[in-house]
């Protein structure tokens, strides 16, 4: 009756830690004794929870005859996994599962139900185990707690990364790649990526997969169905879990915290990549190639290449992605949505990657350096192109004559000369280009917009050339250089015009 009335008659006499039942008072108390009642036959190890004891068992494992359990209740837990039967049945849709508590949480979809709430703040949820993780972040209590240092985290998950530390070792092992994974479901995670059998199948068409997950977020496509809804703003979606991500921007939560430094992240998987900048561990491994990365997502990234899985699917052509980034980028021709929006100025974007990029024009940050002679680029691809300087490297040819350039954009440009196209026009005055750079440091002349600022006095301007060359009036610098004669300028035209008098020509 404890859990109707809400009565928790157990207390802890060192703190303030109640509880409705006897054991939860049990396992809490060895948090004060230090006890570890929960030992391994076969080595020194114990611990203070059964279940870390299971999976320290594994270690001792070797061959598997078949399943084997601690007690009868595991056993009877797991041969629900072998019956036909499933006796718990929704009387709303096609849902069923051997499990009573998946049929609760499942019917949560469609009551909307959620009667656990939390005492602190306005979160609510539908299952206790989700209210007792979302206390730790008001009580600071971390129990998972590593048996090996004085290291303790909020999430298991954490815990299990951390373990890594501790010589990476993985007790499961996968018999067809090598793959090695920290604990069972791991390991059952990664053996999807070899069966051939993908039992979650599409009725509406082929698309098929190994994850239930993802054929519910395909789905989507048919119906149309988006039941999550964000209270901010007009985002829907068909997955609980990307309403949950979502809702961060709004919020500006960060709750993946690094344990050696500040660095906390919105995401695990962007803490795990930050990992691997203190461990240098890439503890995820490609059984078919030499591949490995430091996080689990980006070794599922990997492996489509190999399959040559591409899930994502246009419903409204015949594009398909491997990727979903890549699927939503493609939308917005479609849709012509750029929900990305700068905070600095009215430029948007279809994907976020793209309003990164953008906003170092702001920030005036440059991540990509030359090894070489220090460059510093803004993008990848500037890098690449600055590296041909070293290599002499020209790529890109023109077919109508012997010209050849280390960058597709100088291509471009040359080629307008042979067409005399100018693609780019301005819809306000007529004007036409025949470079896109050109036309959109013309449009800044409509709109007043000029971005770029000088840092040693008031000037500004609508494009990046034109600052360089302003700031030559503060440095003194001539970056532009007549081989033959020594002359040198501020611009470029004026090099141009220069080098006619050597060339005799006119134009």
């Amino acid at each position: 009756m404890v859990r109707h009335n809400g009565e928790k008659p157990y207390k802890c006499g060192e703190c303030g830690f109640t509880t409705a039942a006897k054991y939860e008072l049990t396992r809490h108390m060895t948090k004060h004794t230090g006890e570890k009642p929960h030992k391994c036959d076969q080595c020194d190890y114990s611990s203070a929870k059964k279940s870390n004891l299971r999976t320290h068992m594994l270690k001792h494992g070797g061959e598997k005859q078949g399943y084997k359990a601690f007690d009868r209740s595991d056993l009877s837990m797991h041969m629900k996994r072998h019956t036909a039967g499933t006796s718990f049945k929704c009387d709303q849709c096609d849902f069923s599962s051997a499990w009573k508590k998946s049929l609760v949480l499942h019917m949560v979809r469609h009551t909307g139900e959620k009667p656990y709430k939390c005492g602190e703040c306005e979160y609510r949820t539908a299952t206790k185990y989700e209210l007792t993780r979302h206390m730790t972040k008001h009580t600071g209590e971390k129990p998972h707690k590593c048996d090996q240092c004085d290291y303790s985290s909020a999430k298991k998950s954490n815990l299990r990364t951390h373990m890594l530390k501790h010589g990476g070792e993985k007790t499961s092992l996968c018999g067809d790649s090598g793959y090695t994974a920290v604990d069972r479901s791991d390991l059952s995670m990664h053996m999807k990526t070899h069966t051939a059998g993908k039992s979650y199948k599409c009725d509406q068409c082929d698309f098929s997969s190994a994850w239930k997950k993802s054929l519910v977020l395909h789905m989507s496509h048919h119906t149309g169905e988006k039941p999550y809804k964000c209270g901010e703003c007009e985002f829907r979606t068909a997955a609980k879990f990307e309403l949950t991500r979502h809702l961060r921007k709004h919020t500006s939560e960060k709750p993946y915290k690094c344990d050696l430094c500040e660095y906390s992240a919105s995401w695990k998987k962007n803490l795990d990549q930050h990992m691997a900048k203190h461990t240098g561990e890439k503890p995820y491994k490609c059984g078919q190639c030499e591949f490995r990365t430091a996080t689990k997502g980006n070794l599922t990234k990997h492996l489509r290449n190999h399959a040559g899985e591409k899930p994502y699917k246009c419903d409204q052509c015949d594009y398909v992605a491997a990727w979903k980034k890549n699927l939503d980028q493609h939308m917005a021709k479609h849709t012509g949505e750029k929900p990305y929006k700068c905070g600095q100025c009215e430029f948007r974007a279809a994907a976020k990657s793209n309003l990164v990029r953008h906003m170092r024009k702001h920030t005036g940050e440059k991540p990509y350096m030359c090894e070489k002679c220090g460059f510093m680029a803004a993008k990848m691809s500037d890098l690449s192109s600055h590296m041909r300087t070293h290599t002499g490297e020209k790529p890109y040819k023109c077919d109508q004559c012997d010209y050849s350039t280390a960058r597709k954009a100088h291509l471009d440009e040359h080629m307008a000369k042979h067409t005399g196209n100018k693609p780019y026009l301005c819809e306000q005055c007529g004007y036409t280009t025949a470079y896109n750079s050109d036309l959109l440091v013309h449009l800044k002349r409509h709109t007043g917009d000029k971005p770029y600022k000088c840092d040693l006095c008031d000037y500004s301007t609508v494009g990046k050339k034109q600052l360089n060359q302003h700031a030559t009036k503060h440095t003194g610098d001539k970056p532009y250089m007549c081989e033959e004669c020594g002359y040198r300028t501020v611009k470029k035209y004026n090099l141009t015009v220069h080098l006619r008098k050597h060339t005799g020509k006119n134009c």
